[in-house]
């Protein structure tokens, strides 16, 4: 192992220790007076993605923030995705400094903040991000509803494993979304069709820091590389397919537009086609049938 070195791993080593490419993300909140005050965070990542009742993110933060706090009394949560503008780096870096209370971060804050259409309590949207996700802490996980705002010193033990106070400083929060809002030409790109231009401008922040700067890359236009797929491909598809179901077939022109699904999705995407396909009274999937079934997951995906 002559070409690494062994570095010494310490108290936030994903900053200290290490360059580790985050999002990143001003967390909307709802303070005891009803203001909307934003956190800016980057250990915020997709926790629940498939196969449960709903979706969430997780959020990692100090339990004595502004953010930790209202979250353990208000439970509601904007999670508001920049773009790259320098500015808004700035104004993140700065609503990012701890001690501020909100009313000192939000009194000249740079984002515009507009009410949320779903609950009258929930924390105000960012009007310049390009997508928001809305959400519910879930505190039915380890009975994190046991703990409460206030000890601004520190928790003391016993502590949870993942939801809730975690330790004697942080936090970890499982955030149910409740729905995704995205700005419409990211809307387009994602339900018509993603090309390179349709992508948002987004920051990435390096994870590192010293004792004087964050440091984030600029976004770049980004560069598509083509799934490779190959005719051992498609006989695997027409296997998977073969099995799902004796009352509704796939051609084989069908499976071979099916080619670029990974294997370990395979199953779910062919059980789900034939579900749309008994819905719709077809009983063979030829390529018009995967077109139709393509746009009835679409126009769900559209409801959810």
């Amino acid at each position: 192992m002559d070409e690494f070195k062994d570095l010494r791993i310490v108290d936030n080593f994903y900053q200290t220790s290490s360059f580790f490419p985050m999002p990143t993300v001003l967390v909307g909140t709802v303070s005891e007076n009803g203001m909307t005050n934003l956190g800016s965070y980057s250990l915020c990542f997709p926790y629940y993605i498939a196969g449960k009742e709903r979706y969430a993110m997780l959020l990692e933060c100090r339990n004595n923030s502004n953010t930790a706090q209202n979250i353990l009394r208000s439970k509601k949560v904007s999670l508001n995705f920049i773009p790259d503008k320098r500015k808004f780096f700035r104004e993140a870096v700065r609503l990012g400094f701890p001690g501020m209370t909100t009313e000192e971060k939000m009194k000249d804050c740079l984002f515009t903040l507009k009410d949320s259409d779903l609950d009258s309590d929930r924390p105000k949207i960012v009007s310049e991000a390009f997508q928001v996700f809305e959400c519910t802490w879930d505190d039915s996980l380890e009975n994190a509803f046991e703990d409460k705002p206030g000890q601004m010193d520190g928790y003391l033990p016993p502590y949870r494993n993942f939801n809730g106070i975690t330790s004697q400083y942080g936090a970890h929060f499982i955030l149910k979304i409740d729905r995704i809002l995205i700005k419409p030409e990211y809307y387009d790109t994602i339900v018509n069709g993603v090309k390179a231009k349709g992508f948002p401008l987004v920051p990435v922040d390096y994870g590192y820091r010293d004792s004087t700067n964050f440091w984030y890359t600029k976004f770049r236009r980004p560069i598509a590389e083509k799934i490779q797929a190959s005719d051992g491909d498609v006989n695997s598809v027409i296997y998977a397919a073969s099995r799902i179901d004796p009352d509704v077939k796939f051609t084989d022109e069908a499976c071979a537009k099916l080619t670029k699904i990974p294997r370990v999705f395979l199953k779910a995407a062919l059980t789900q086609m034939v579900e749309i396909a008994k819905s719709e009274g077809i009983t063979l999937i030829d390529e018009a049938a995967v077109a139709l079934i393509n746009d009835k997951r679409r126009s769900e995906k559209k409801k959810k």
